[in-house]
């Protein structure tokens, strides 16, 4: 198969190698001009074979949006676009209902696997019409892992950037487990080598992972993470997550909180504690720190 792949950052070259090496030919496409196998969108559109496939990974927003509407004006009747950035899944909606008017189909695929994907392949989750995807299946099965599992038609259109998102917001919720326990056990006198509790935990727990494997990695290259800031962005898939369950009427207070823990970590200061520190010393007389 030929395809088409817009964007070559840290996720897209990795996936243009691993589809590579799968035997499908690859045209990649970025603006950066000592990665790009192109030098723009129309002459990667005219390098491939009708009907074709060009499959996207640039940052949501207008990055993606731009890209499609360009896309529209030069793709034809019977080709296909695949969205495998991080789109919101109403974006996927509007840009499935804009190139469809041109007789374009569209499919949104989230991606999880990182820097590891490479090697170990990419989980893949993929909204839209069972044509279209057809379309792109042997790339489907080129990027996925080994095995049985690992890939999944989760539905319509927009269906594929929804599980990626829910994906996501698990991923906080245990992310923000693992960071509260490793705190709990560093701050304690009775526990001498927090480091090496992880790494039992590998073994014959039920909290055994890829997450505890890669904080394991993380306390082995600097046991006491003396060498980072208490920072932690959010790619903005937690807050989506958040919004749809309000929108349900879904409960989610574990990725709700680790969310809410995130923006904590981003005040050096917090406005908040101010005030309960004020309240506690009100109605209890507790003392307070003075800057």
């Amino acid at each position: 198969m030929e395809l088409g792949l817009v964007g070559l950052g840290k996720m897209g070259g990795n996936m243009r190698e691993r589809i590579r090496r799968a035997g499908h030919t690859v045209v990649g496409y970025a603006h950066q001009r000592d990665v790009s196998d192109v030098h723009s969108l129309k002459e990667l559109v005219d390098s491939l074979p009708a009907p074709r496939v060009v499959w996207l990974m640039v940052p949501a927003g207008e990055a993606t949006q731009s890209t499609v509407d360009e896309l529209a004006e030069l793709l034809e009747p019977g080709d296909v676009v695949v969205d495998g950035g991080n789109s919101r899944w109403t974006d996927d909606e509007k840009h499935a209902r804009e190139l469809a008017s041109k007789g374009i189909g569209f499919v949104d695929c989230g991606v999880s696997g990182g820097v590891w994907g490479l090697e170990n392949g990419y989980a893949l989750m993929y909204g839209g019409d069972a044509e279209h995807v057809a379309r792109v299946q042997p790339i489907f099965d080129a990027l996925k892992p080994e095995g049985e599992f690992g890939a999944v038609h989760a539905g319509k259109v927009g269906a594929g950037h929804f599980a990626k998102m829910v994906h996501n917001g698990i991923e906080y919720a245990m992310m923000q487990a693992f960071a509260e326990g490793w705190e709990l056990l560093e701050t304690v006198d009775s526990v001498t080598d927090v480091r090496e509790v992880f790494r039992s935990w590998q073994e014959g727990t039920v909290i055994r992972s890829w997450l505890l494997d890669l904080s394991v990695r993380a306390l082995d290259d600097d046991e006491h993470l003396e060498q980072l800031r208490g920072y932690a962005a959010d790619s903005g898939e937690g807050r989506w997550t958040v919004e749809a369950a309000i929108d349900n009427a879904v409960p989610l207070p574990a990725i709700t909180a680790s969310l809410f823990a995130r923006f904590g970590s981003r005040q050096d200061d917090s406005p908040q504690m101010k005030m309960i520190a004020a309240l506690r010393n009100q109605f209890g007389g507790h003392a307070v720190e003075s800057k």
